[in-house]
């Protein structure tokens, strides 16, 4: 039964030292109460309190991570059905299937695909996440997953044979893969290898939740406590559905058999890579853990990634990046100043229309809370007493031996202002959008 926050708050050491990243004790209680903070969070409570506290602080979803080393990634952990509520936490992981069935080259040019189509925006790295190498074949599949390992993602191994799955695990154990799938037929089998080898194992239900159910009681009345959901349906309607009804049921109703992450298969669910796209792109909205793509390819995996970072996005924390001065193609005294917000989506578009312009300037970047040019400037925190202060004192004046600074053309009516604010510097209205920044310093300050 879940306990109230003051039960669990009598639980707990009671110092309010912030170490959970809460400023109380009582405030970290409530939360763990809500579901919304893990009980490891606090470093310095009791083991009784610990046993105690373990199922009723629990997430409503079982984080679970997967991988080793470089390329481990977490799933589950979420706390809200809906990304407005507070936020989604752990980003869905992103599959290529690989099978003993393909040949070689294709199978290389899909393990290949994973490291080469990996993008940088906002300063992070988009990539997929994981290789799904599938075979009933135990040299095989053995094969595959060496192959796999050496692509730079987790891996998941598929297969219907314990036998092929404990070969394949234990060549790449350091690895920490995935195991796929226990069913009615084999989950004593699976359930057991799980638990020797201490892997996450996904079941596989006969596409009901009442199979699903019925398989992770049994195997968490086996000990195993990392689990996934696969339902087994292959239809997208109903899929989704399935999706909705058990995030619901382990959040609304902290129903425990439903309370593991999922794993979808849009790659067995269309022979379209459009579609299969637009079906990937639902469920990373609704609700899946591992999204398993027959193939990556640049021109659907990338809107695919970009999607799921903006879904992922704290949306009460904007992505900001750190205020401070920016050279671009190694300025120099001569060189223009130009001033923008710490929105992190404004930085890197400021930053890539100068990089690739191939002009030198200082880009100065000012603390707006993570909000964008024209949306800080509305809350007062785009404006001339907090832009002139900062220049001034950010040092600069020691690397340039102009007194002239760009200010976005959206903002172009604070220029006045920041001139009283600076003395004896000429503020100059840049173009108000990135694109023409280019053209703009080209005209005025190419030699």
């Amino acid at each position: 039964m879940a306990l109230s926050g003051l039960e669990i708050y009598k639980k707990l050491p009671k110092t309010n030292c912030g170490d959970c990243g809460v400023p109380t004790c009582m405030a970290f209680a409530m939360k763990l109460a809500a579901g919304q903070a893990e009980l490891s969070a606090c470093p310095h409570v009791s083991p009784e309190a610990a046993e105690a506290l373990g199922a009723a602080s629990a997430p409503p979803v079982r984080p679970i991570s997967v991988g080793a080393g470089p390329a481990v990634f977490k799933i589950g952990g979420e706390t809200v059905l809906f990304r407005h509520e507070k936020t989604f936490i752990n980003p869905p992981g992103v599959a290529v299937l690989v099978t003993d069935a393909m040949s070689e080259g294709e199978v290389d040019s899909r393990l290949k695909a994973i490291s080469s189509l990996q993008y940088d925006r906002v300063g992070l790295k988009l990539k997929a996440n994981l290789a799904a190498v599938k075979s009933n074949d135990a040299g095989k599949l053995t094969a595959l997953a060496q192959k796999a390992a050496g692509s730079g993602a987790a891996v998941m191994l598929m297969s219907d044979s314990a036998d092929a799955l404990k070969a394949a695990a234990a060549s790449i154990k350091d690895q920490k893969p995935l195991l796929y799938a226990a069913t009615k037929a084999n989950a004593d089998a699976m359930g057991a290898l799980a638990k020797e080898m201490g892997l996450p194992l996904v079941v596989k239900g006969e596409g009901s939740l009442e199979s699903v159910v019925a398989l992770t009681e049994k195997l968490a009345g086996m000990g195993l406590k990392d689990l996934l959901i696969d339902t087994g349906t292959r239809g997208i309607k109903k899929a989704l559905e399935e999706q909705v009804q058990i995030r619901r049921l382990a959040i609304k109703k902290t129903y425990r058999p439903l309370g593991y992450p999922t794993v979808v298969f849009p790659a067995e669910m269309t022979k379209d890579p459009v579609t299969e796209a637009l079906y990937a792109s639902i469920f990373v909205a609704k609700y899946g853990g591992i999204i398993v793509m027959s193939d990556l390819r640049g021109e659907t995996l990338f809107p695919l990634l970009v999607a799921r970072m903006n879904i992922y996005t704290d949306p009460q924390r904007p992505m900001a990046t750190q205020k401070g001065i920016y050279p671009i193609n190694n300025p120099t005294e001569n060189s223009p100043v130009l001033v923008t917000s710490n929105f992190s989506l404004t930085y890197f578009i400021v930053s890539g229309e100068l990089e690739s312009s191939r002009l030198s300037a200082w880009l100065i970047v000012v603390d707006t809370e993570g909000l964008s040019v024209l949306t800080s400037w509305a809350a007062g925190k785009f404006a001339a007493d907090i832009i002139g202060p900062y220049v001034l004192k950010c040092g600069i004046i020691d690397k340039i031996k102009h007194k002239k600074l760009i200010i976005p053309g959206v903002v172009a009516s604070i220029s006045g202002e920041l001139e009283e604010e600076m003395p004896g510097w000429e503020i100059m209205i840049g173009p108000r959008e990135a694109v023409h920044i280019a053209n703009y310093l080209k005209e005025r300050f190419a030699a």
